[in-house]
């Protein structure tokens, strides 16, 4: 004979929040256990790799932990990679390089044309 089971919460359709798994109780009865969702591990802002060294944990349960857990001691620690990180830096680097650079070309540019004095023409 097979045993019919109820939902013991108050949700009675078969939603991702409903999940449920059966379990034979010491009684010998068959009732279900509603199961919590799985939570997904955190991925880096950049490049979605996961982040190592951050709990993977439900929205819920981020709150409720301390803050060292939930970050690494890193700039952008609990957001990006480090590789991620060390690429923003470098181009960060190589922008404001690129920049002076240019500064240097236009100034160099401007410069000769100021210091040459305009030669009369001679008639002869």
């Amino acid at each position: 004979m097979v045993q019919r089971l109820t939902y013991r919460k108050r949700n009675p359709y078969n939603t991702r929040s409903n999940r449920v798994k059966i379990v034979k109780t010491p009684g010998g009865k068959l009732v279900y256990q509603h199961t919590k969702k799985i939570p997904s591990r955190v991925k880096c802002g950049g490049c979605e790799s996961f982040l190592p060294g951050i709990p993977t944990l439900r929205p819920r349960q981020y709150a409720t932990i301390s803050k060292p857990k939930k970050t690494v001691q890193r700039a952008y620690g609990g957001v990006y990679c480090g590789k991620c990180v060390r690429e923003r830096i470098v181009r960060a680097f190589l922008i404001e390089e690129q920049k002076i650079v240019k500064k240097v070309v236009k100034d160099s540019a401007v410069a000769p044309k100021a210091e040459k004095p305009k030669k009369k023409a001679s008639k002869k």
